[in-house]
């Protein structure tokens, strides 16, 4: 139980989510997490914006074929930095500062070497990712190249999850929105200048996100080891490897989350990709908006999760309740957002992505996606919300099962469907009974008290 004095951080950016207001903590907590997301999507959706505007639809077709893959390496920076957080969070919020450093120190070293390895793999085998997918051939050679270039520069892009993720466990929200504004600023920037004038296509919008995210990297890096400097913390290892295990046990389940869900996609995008070129930039188009969505969703989430660690570190279960009840309102409010934006306003948004040349077929595409799965995003922020405190509790078990269970329905739906149907149109009402059934599944977790229980039964041993 966390005294008084550890509660006194050594340094004001660190923010202890065990004491205060429940709601009014975590929703502070929450939206420099939103904001930080929504600059981050800016920038991907940067790569697409700009290359189908004065790149052509092929262009754009390139980068959405690529999307799925360059997701799976993302779910293991994202599974990681999951498992980091969580850990980290517990051992912040118990007070122990001894061992959040050496798991912040253990998570650095361990995030080197295995980003370093998944590198060489993304450089050597984007060709064989490329023909996986079945991507058409008119599209292969630039969407191999951007792959290419992505994969060459993803060990930064991990780093950088790794080094959020722990100032986000420290209860500092707020550095990471700023080094994510500078970063997608930059990357929006290098994106007009390396594709309009140079003219260098998808190329170009690789390098911009490789140089802009290994700046990020860089100076994150710096700043987290200047941060946990400045908290004088006597003592902790350099790596452990008990600390490796903890965190390996939250973000092993994390990554096979996260990779499923991108192995998903890609069964997804191999579907859409048989329809051609043009239905493949409508669709490429359209989910880089709902991932837009969905990644907002799932930051409060994680921000859920951050919060529960730490509650569940000081063993203060009950503010984790009230802090569910609070930020359902945030999260919902989001959903109402961005449903009103895609149902109403789909076709000017997609046309951001698009040029004058592109097909009606490309946007008629993206239009009927967003309408039939945006009024679901009211159902989606219950369960990923849900899902926070699961996670956050470490009741991977509950957690994995509602996800798969999405995952696995909407893969199964995509395929009777489209095929009954003969279009591309049975692959999208997939998403909506998918999410249904893992919301469900979610949501009674979270109301048995599968992760409180858990929690009793810890504290007794």
């Amino acid at each position: 139980m966390p005294t008084e004095n550890n509660r006194e951080r050594s340094d004001e950016m660190n923010k202890d989510l065990t004491i205060g207001s429940p709601g009014r903590s975590l929703i502070m907590f929450t939206i420099p997490l939103f904001i930080s997301v929504m600059f981050q999507q800016m920038y991907n959706i940067a790569d697409s914006v700009i290359a189908g505007k004065f790149a052509g639809e092929d262009a754009l077709a390139a980068i959405g074929a690529s999307y799925p893959i360059t997701m799976i390496f993302m779910a293991v920076a994202v599974g990681c930095q999951i498992g980091c957080s969580v850990v980290i969070s517990k051992h912040f919020g118990s007070g122990n500062l001894q061992q959040t450093k050496t798991c912040i120190s253990t998570s650095l070293i361990a995030g080197t070497a295995l980003s370093a390895l998944l590198t060489l793999v993304g450089v050597l085998f984007s060709g064989a990712f490329m023909e996986w997918v079945q991507t058409p051939e008119n599209i292969f050679g630039d969407g191999c190249l951007y792959l290419m270039i992505y994969t060459g520069g993803f060990m930064f892009l991990f780093l950088y999850n790794i080094v959020t993720g722990i100032f986000n466990s420290l209860g500092d929200s707020k550095t990471p929105l700023y080094l994510l504004i500078g970063s997608s600023l930059g990357n929006i920037l290098l994106d007009c200048i390396l594709i309009i004038p140079l003219q260098m296509g998808v190329a170009g919008a690789a390098w911009a996100t490789f140089a802009a995210q290994g700046a990020a990297c860089v100076l994150a890096l710096v700043l987290l080891l200047k941060r946990v400097k400045s908290m004088k913390i006597q003592g902790g290892s350099l790596f452990s490897g008990r600390a490796l295990a903890e965190i390996g046990k939250v973000a092993v389940p994390s990554v096979l989350q996260q990779s499923f869900i991108s192995v998903g996609n890609l069964f997804i995008q191999y579907m859409v990709n048989g329809f051609g070129s043009s239905i493949v930039a409508g669709y490429s188009a359209a989910i880089k908006l709902n991932t837009f969505a969905i990644t907002c969703f799932t930051t409060i989430g994680n921000g859920m999760s951050g919060f529960t660690a730490q509650n569940i570190g000081a063993n203060k279960p009950e503010r984790i309740r009230k802090g569910l009840r609070s930020v359902m309102a945030f999260s919902l409010v989001a959903a109402g957002v961005f449903f009103l934006l895609f149902f109403l306003l789909g076709e000017p948004l997609l046309s951001l992505f698009m040029n004058e040349e592109s097909s009606q077929l490309a946007m008629d595409t993206g239009t009927d996606f967003l309408r039939i799965v945006s009024p679901f995003y009211f159902v989606v922020c219950v369960k990923l919300l849900c899902d926070g405190v699961l996670r956050g509790s470490e009741s991977m078990g509950c957690f994995m099962a509602a996800t798969f269970t999405d995952l696995i329905l909407r893969v199964v739906l995509a395929a009777i469907l489209s095929n009954a149907m003969s279009s591309v149109r049975g692959i999208w009402l997939s998403w909506p009974g998918a999410w249904a059934a893992g919301t469900v599944m979610s949501a009674v977790f979270y109301l048995t008290g599968v992760w409180s229980r858990k929690l009793r039964n810890e504290n007794v041993n």
